[in-house]
This record gives structure tokens, sequence and C-alpha cells, in this order.
């Protein structure tokens, strides 16, 4: 039997309306926009309530340091590069790095993909010139193309709908991935072919090695090994852009209560996390767990603020706070935000953004980062949970499962010159496969306390 929503839910849900929306497109044709938003009211769930339950429990877990939180993916996903491969390679490379975390920390890992909506990306200026001419910024292929002409650059709302089926294609190859016997584990060693050998691989193939004898004796043991064939795999994305969100809520017909469906997970952006915006009043009504991030302007009382407009409650899970501070003032700025939450007594997830702390641009002109950042980043993360004994719940990482070289340094050593060998990415730089690896043997060692 379903339960019918209280009236006042459903109403509240249109507040957002009546209020500020920062980094949201202009849309040339009002009619085209809600003709779409029409067709996306009313076409199935990309995810279900029940899910999103399962996550915030697990979430809950990790807020008590008794389970970890990896979160991975593109800075911005292109309908261009949705790809069985590109999928298949970046669910991989979770994977592997959850395998690495969950043996090396002995520690259940939340597997979750910043996958299969993350299609907006905010943006400093609403114009971009070149040359005399002056067009839209590009917002991200769910709003305009990256092209730089008008016909390209002018928000589309027919995109929202090419969002959405990109995004179920992608849901559908996640899900026979992590269920149909891929992310089996006794397949370490099947990961990682295709890939070029290297020190981090090689690295991954003698710990592999160690997970089969484990599994080995196990079995010799009379283990059940139905556990391991298949894996949760949990969608993210930024909740930017309200005119898809909000046509994907739904109402859960066992509680009556609103669910944002476009994805189990979804944060709330350093730029519009506005106490009085749109974004955090919107996400406030919906039942998903939510995420902040939180830069280095961070103070405080914005952090309780949050809380007492996201999760006044204090719930187990249903919070999480992404720290993006740079390797060079985590140190110094994340104590006293961890403190004035601890003091609070009302739960959430730590987790470290490594990534968007630590851009600059190189001499030869790409917007890049230092592998030796992102890591100081996560190290300093640690040491200042360590040292006030709180619980650092998780990492949040641009990566793909390709060998692009968009980061530099780590053990392939990456180079200026070498930015332009396969520099793919449209947005902000990713680790590619192998840095990834790199950090999740790195990061295993913070979780041992090494």
């Amino acid at each position: 039997m379903s339960v019918l929503p209280d009236p006042a839910v459903l109403a509240g849900l249109d507040t957002f309306r009546d209020l500020e929306a920062k980094q949201q497109p202009s849309w040339p044709d009002a009619q085209a926009l809600a003709d779409v938003t029409a067709k996306l009211s009313s076409v199935p769930p990309l995810v279900f309530a029940g899910e999103a339950d399962n996550l915030r429990e697990r979430l809950g877990a990790a807020s008590r340091g008794e389970a970890f939180l990896l979160q991975g993916g593109d800075c911005a996903e292109t309908f261009d590069e949705l790809t069985a491969d590109n999928i298949r390679d970046k669910i991989k490379t979770i994977l592997q790095m959850a395998v690495i975390l969950t043996y090396g920390a002995s520690l259940p890992i939340i597997k979750m993909g910043r996958m299969a909506g993350q299609y907006a990306k905010p943006r400093s200026s609403d114009a971009e010139t070149r040359d005399g001419v002056t067009l839209p910024a590009y917002r991200g292929d769910i709003i305009n193309g990256f092209e730089f002409s008008e016909s390209a650059r002018i928000p589309d709302p027919n995109r929202l709908l090419d969002a959405y089926h990109n995004s179920a294609t992608t849901l559908n190859l996640i899900r026979a991935f992590t269920q149909g016997g891929f992310a089996d584990l006794r397949r370490v060693h099947e990961w990682n072919r295709g890939f070029m050998a290297n020190r981090a691989y090689a690295q991954y193939d003698t710990f592999a090695a160690e997970i089969d004898r484990a599994i080995r004796f196990m079995h010799a043991a009379g283990a059940d090994f139905e556990a391991l064939r298949t894996v949760d795999f949990f969608s993210s994305h930024e909740g930017l852009l309200l005119d898809y969100e909000r046509p994907l809520t739904r109402i859960d017909s066992r509680t009556g209560l609103p669910y944002d469906c476009s994805a189990h997970f979804l944060w709330i952006g350093e730029r519009t996390r506005q106490l009085d915006g749109a974004h955090v009043d919107y996400f406030s009504r919906v039942r998903n767990p939510i995420g902040v991030k939180l830069g280095p302007t961070s103070t405080g009382d914005d952090a309780l603020a949050l809380m007492d407009k996201l999760n006044p409650d204090g719930e187990a899970g249903r919070l999480t706070f992404i720290t993006r501070m740079g390797a060079g003032k985590v140190r110094d700025l994340l104590p006293a935000l961890v403190e004035r939450v601890r003091a609070d007594g009302r739960p959430v997830v730590w987790v470290c953004d490594p990534m968007h702390g630590n851009g600059f641009t190189s001499a030869s002109g790409y917007k890049t980062r230092r592998f030796s950042d992102v890591i100081d980043e996560v190290r300093g993360f640690f040491e200042v949970h360590a040292a006030l004994g709180t619980v650092p719940g998780g990492l949040h990482v641009e990566l793909t499962g390709s060998d692009v070289t968009e980061v530099l340094g780590g053990s392939e050593e990456i180079d200026d010159l070498a930015l332009a060998r396969r520099y793919e990415t449209l947005v902000d730089p990713r680790l590619n496969h192998q840095q990834s690896l790199e950090m999740a043997f790195l990061v295993a060692e913070m979780l041992r306390g090494g």
C-alpha cells in the first residue's frame, strides 16, 4: 500500500523557486524548458529510494570510523566519452583502489562514482571571450556544447533529456559490471590487464597475489564466497542544475517522502552553499544523503548553520562535509572547523577533496595539479583528524581509468612537457589510472596509521 505525501511536503519542494539560485544558465526559450522538465517529471527514476537509504546507513558507519568512502570519477562527464570501455575502466580503477584500501586497512570501503550525472560545472564567469567574440561560458554537456560557436554555446534544454538517457545507459552498465561477476574479488589480477606496465601496476600485481593467497586459505577453511561476487556501487554528482534535479525528484511509496532520484548522493558546491539560497533549501527537503563542499573561507559558524538546515536532527549518514582547503592550508584551517563540529555533537562524515584546492596553470598553459600536493593535502587531512581524535571518513577524487597526462608527478614523473601528450579533460585535470593506484596505496598506509 502506497503512503500519500503530505501536501505541505510537496509544496515545499518548490520553495527554492522564490530564492536566489546561483550558477544556473539563462535558458533562451522558457516554453522549451517547460516541455522538457514536464517529460523528465514522468520518466522512470534513475535510482531508488531504498538504495539511497542503504547508502545513508553506510555513510553513518563511515562517520563512526566503521567504513571509508571512496568517491571518484570525472570532473565533468561528457556525452561523447560515455563509451562502454571508458565506463568499465573507471569502474575498474575504483574497484582496484577499493580493494587496496580494504585489504590494506581492514575496513569496508563504500564505492561511489562521480558518474551518471556529473554533466554540469560551475563557472567563474557567465561568458567567455576569444578574439573579440563573447559567448556564453561552457557549463557542461547538460547545458551547452564545448565548441566555441554561437550554436553550441546557447543553452539547450533538450540536453537535459540527453543527460537523463546517458545517465540511464551509464547506470545500466555500472550495474552489469558490478553485479554480473566482473567485480568478483577473485578477479583482482584480471582488473589490471590491458594497462601499460609500470611500477604502480607491478606493486598492484604483488598485492593481488597476497589477496589470492588469502582467498585460497579461506576457501580451504570452508568460507562462503558468494558475497565476493558482487559489489554495491553508488552514483553521485553535484546537485547544481535545479531544472534537472527537481523534475527527477520522486515520492517514495513506502514513506511518502521525497527523494532526488537522479543519483544516490548529491553534493552542494562551494559556490552554491549559501544558507538562504535555492540549493540549500531544495536539498534540505529530499531524503538522499547530501554532501557540502567546504573551502578555505568556510567557518565553524558556516558548518553549524548548514547542519541546522540540512540535518537538524543529527541523523547519522545524512550529511557529509567535503573539505577542499589546499595542501598549504589544510593543517592550519581544518582543525578549527572540525573542532567546532565535534563540539556540536551531531554526526557528519568528513571527506577530503584534495583536488580543487591545488590547481594552477603550468608554464605551457595547461590547467593542472601536482600529485605531491594532492597527496600532501590528504596527509594533512589525516593528521588533523588524528590530532583531534575525530574520524577521517573518506576521499573525493577526480580520476579517470585512462592513461591521460593531466596531473604532474607520480611515479611516472609527468612533467610540463608531457602534459600535451594526452591532456583530454575539458574542465579540470584528473588523476590517471596509475596515479589513482599510487594514491590508494598511500591512503591505505594512512588508514593504518602509518
